[in-house]
């Protein structure tokens, strides 16, 4: 078995490599991102809850058959509620193809990152839809409650 890819020292070096995986269509450095533990969870926009690496690795298989994906994320809102523990809401821009060509789209993803001694490690992965005209940051001082 191979030995696991060591991945640099933070949750946002092990952020970006998994959203440089999504974007090079590499799967091996993607899962290198994910914890060793079965009780991973990944929310496609859209799709069912998968858990362990089995589920996940499938859905990248077939989400990569057609290559990488055109994919910018923006800067994170961080939470760091634990030590060892490290929450990101990230905006992800994007680039699909509708009927007409290429569309924009926005999609809204949750990144929960554990440290373990191989680094830091996503356990899950939610994402969702979100409208197109989303911000890349939450004002400071926002009146909404839901």
């Amino acid at each position: 078995m191979p030995k696991p890819l060591q991945l640099p020292g933070t949750p946002e070096d092990t952020e970006q490599a998994f959203y440089e995986a999504l974007q090079q269509g590499d799967l091996e450095r993607l899962m290198a991102c994910w914890s060793d533990e079965d009780e991973i969870v990944c929310i496609h926009p859209g799709g069912s809850r998968l858990v362990g690496h089995a589920a996940i690795r499938a859905s990248f298989e077939r989400l990569f058959a057609q290559g990488g994906l055109s994919l910018v994320p923006q800067p994170p809102h961080s939470i760091e509620p634990t030590l060892g523990i490290r929450v990101h809401s990230v905006v992800e821009r994007l680039e699909v193809m509708g009927d007409d060509g290429p569309v924009q789209a926005c999609v809204l993803a949750t990144n929960v990152y554990v440290k373990t001694a191989l680094g830091w490690r996503l356990v899950v992965h939610h994402a969702s839809a979100a409208m197109a005209d989303e911000p890349a940051t939450v004002p400071a001082h926002s009146q909404r409650l839901h």
